[in-house]
């Protein structure tokens, strides 16, 4: 009986450490896991988001805009013109010496006003756009026309020149 008991503790120390082994044995039938697999695979993957894109290095919006008058080159066309003019008026006036006299003022006085005169005709007008630009700089376009941009507008810096974006 003795033999008996150690062959029954055997088996039972030998269902002891199998038991481990056992409960890491899969016990479903093939093909069971199949679904779980396909529904696996036919879920969409998701999706990888866009890079964002860079940042636009060349816009900026329209701070102010400067209207700046140039005061206009003189050829010394008017001056002589003006002079010319001037001495005919003042040789008008007057007799003898005060005769003389006027000439010479009315020719200075009027090459005076034709050179100014001139001046005035050739000015120009300048505007100078003032633009920050996203990256916090500030810069200055100038145009000898009026641009046509506004104060907040949205601007692209391209080849010098600005446009709208």
């Amino acid at each position: 009986m003795n033999r008996g008991f150690e062959i029954m503790g055997a088996g039972i120390m030998s269902f002891a450490l199998a038991l481990p082994a056992l409960a890491q044995t899969d016990y479903r039938y093939p093909g069971a896991d199949q679904g779980a697999q396909q529904s696996a695979q036919q879920q969409p993957v998701p999706q990888q988001a866009a890079p964002a894109p860079l940042p636009c290095v060349n816009c900026g919006t329209v701070d102010t805009i400067h209207v700046v008058e140039q005061p206009g080159e003189a050829s010394g066309a008017g001056m002589i013109a003006g002079g010319v003019l001037g001495g005919l008026l003042g040789h008008q006036i007057g007799q003898g010496r005060g005769n003389t006299a006027a000439t010479i003022v009315g020719a200075a006085g009027g090459a005076y006003a034709g050179h100014q005169v001139e001046k005035n005709m050739n000015k120009k007008m300048r505007y100078d756009v003032v633009v920050r630009m996203d990256d916090g700089t500030v810069r200055t376009i100038s145009y000898d026309a009026e641009p046509g941009f506004r104060s907040g507008d949205k601007v692209q810096l391209v080849d010098g020149r600005l446009t709208r974006i």
